[in-house]
């Protein structure tokens, strides 16, 4: 009886093996962060250690990388960009919160780990600057924001690039602690009430 010739699965390039090792190192570095080791991740990953030294120098990259994916903006770019724009003002905001939420749980997760056990923000080698450009990231996302308020542009108090600033300020502050001990955290719906028709009631306006 002629065997059969086994197939073998396409092996990966060092890039798509260096994404896969970040995927699978990202919920391990949040719920241990420094304390991780390339061991616990090469198990996960269902590969040798020794892979994970082929595309990182050392577990300082690797964490590295693994903070540099947990700020990339792009995917929740692409989020905010999906909102389809035919459906109310107030559900594509609340679209674009939830994405900007689960980002920022995201980010917080990985980075808040690292920083509570030991680790300190690093230097982008040759850059001269912590992390990546913030500033051009925010640029990015209120410019996703402004186009969610296009369809009302003639409705609006202010300019759209105006309005998404406030927007995303408004919905970084859901993410901060209440200022006032014992607040109850307001939903996304009462946000949005209160930023799009503001604190008084209607016709209240003495």
């Amino acid at each position: 009886m002629e065997e059969k010739a086994r197939r073998r699965a396409p092996g990966m390039s060092p890039e798509q093996r260096r994404e896969m090792i970040i995927r699978t190192a990202l919920p391990l570095v949040a719920e241990h962060g420094m304390a991780v080791t390339t061991a616990q991740i090469a198990r996960a990953a269902g590969i040798g250690e020794a892979t994970i030294f082929r595309v990182f120098a050392d577990k300082d990259e690797l964490l590295d990388a693994c903070v540099a994916e947990a700020l990339r903006t792009d995917l929740v770019l692409a989020e905010i960009g999906a909102i389809p724009l035919d459906q109310p003002l107030p559900a594509r905001l609340a679209e674009a919160a939830a994405a900007i939420d689960a980002y920022l749980a995201r980010m917080g997760l990985v980075i808040g780990a690292l920083h509570a056990t030991g680790r300190r923000e690093r230097r982008v080698p040759g850059s001269g600057e912590p992390g990546p450009d913030r500033a051009a990231a925010m640029t990015r996302t209120c410019e996703a924001l402004a186009e969610l308020f296009e369809p009302e542009r003639d409705r609006l108090r202010l300019p759209v690039e105006q309005i998404a600033s406030l927007f995303l300020g408004f919905v970084f502050s859901r993410a901060r602690p209440a200022a006032a001990p014992g607040a109850q955290p307001l939903s996304v719906e009462e946000y949005l009430d209160v930023f799009l028709h503001g604190a008084l009631k209607e016709g209240n306006t003495a």
